[in-house]
């Protein structure tokens, strides 16, 4: 009898002893997995950019810009820049950071529409020619001559032959341009997927940006796998070591245009032009000069 009640003693202590370490090892298990969170968030987190960071950064890449502006006027420098990529990948982002603090004399943004009726039959390159900078001057091209290579070619926009000859003159053209003393810097933006639905998202809820949606938008997500191949064809014939593409990592925009600014800035070799400070003079004395009513102008309505 008193060997039973010891085992059935021994027993209880056993599943008490389990019952009890139980609770702590689930304790352990889920400090852990919120631990993990934590870090894990904590990560993610760290990976983009600061806005504040972001800021201050910028501002310090657009004073440099207009160093380079400057520079560009007084070396007389033609510098072309096309920026190409994926829809919704943040071109006109970046454009929009290097043009804001820059003079739109020096630095012009191109972005063409579709050619009408007459410029179909011209030369392909012919109505980009036109908008070929001059001394002194900074083109940025949203969009550009590669149309052909990609949205033409996939949505059918062009022939077979037409595509062929683009693809055989392209590299020559881009040649014949940096000999004769033109600048080409080449963008390609680059992003995922899934990074692009979401933007593409945010646009349809977003009246603002709804605009900027537009059928071939639709097509592009569609249509991705044809637009990858006619991208890596493009590259496989106009990545010339004259005038080379650079790929921009785009999945974040703030990291994108920090990033191709500053590669934009190193591309060019420029230096510091700027004037000693500046004193304003004095306002020149109203002698004799009398103001008329201002009851004989027209005013905006001041509602705020």
């Amino acid at each position: 009898m008193a060997k039973k009640r010891s085992d059935k003693k021994d027993a209880r202590e056993k599943k008490n002893s389990k019952d009890n370490k139980q609770p702590k090892a689930s304790k352990a298990k889920k400090w852990f997995m919120e631990e993990a969170a934590k870090t894990t968030g904590k990560k993610e987190k760290s990976k983009k950019i600061k806005n504040k960071d972001y800021e201050k950064e910028l501002a310090k890449l657009q004073i440099e810009l207009v160093k380079l502006q400057e520079w560009i006027k007084h070396d007389g420098l033609r510098v072309v820049v096309i920026f190409e990529g994926r829809d919704a990948a943040g071109k006109g982002g970046v454009i929009k950071r290097i043009s804001q603090s820059l003079s739109p004399r020096i630095c012009r943004v191109v972005a063409l529409p579709a050619p009408t009726e007459r410029e179909q039959t011209q030369w392909y390159f012919q109505r980009y020619v036109a908008h070929l900078p001059a001394a002194g001057e900074m083109v940025l091209l949203d969009r550009s001559w590669y149309n052909r290579a990609n949205v033409e070619r996939v949505m059918g926009f062009c022939t077979d032959d037409e595509y062929q000859e683009f693809m055989r003159s392209c590299p020559e053209f881009e040649r014949m341009l940096v000999r004769s003393g033109i600048q080409v810097i080449k963008y390609w933006f680059s992003v995922s997927d899934e990074e692009q639905e979401r933007r593409f998202q945010n646009r349809i809820k977003d009246p603002t940006r709804r605009w900027k949606l537009s059928p071939m938008d639709l097509q592009s997500r569609k249509r991705w796998v044809e637009y990858s191949k006619a991208k890596d064809s493009m590259f496989a014939h106009t990545d010339i070591k004259q005038a080379p593409w650079y790929v921009v990592n785009a999945d974040v925009k703030k990291h994108a245009r920090l990033n191709c600014i500053k590669h934009l800035l190193s591309m060019i070799p420029y230096q510091d032009l700027t004037p000693p400070a500046i004193e304003l003079p004095p306002r020149q004395e109203a002698r004799g000069y009398v103001r008329p009513p201002l009851t004989d102008q027209n005013f905006v309505p001041e509602v705020h």
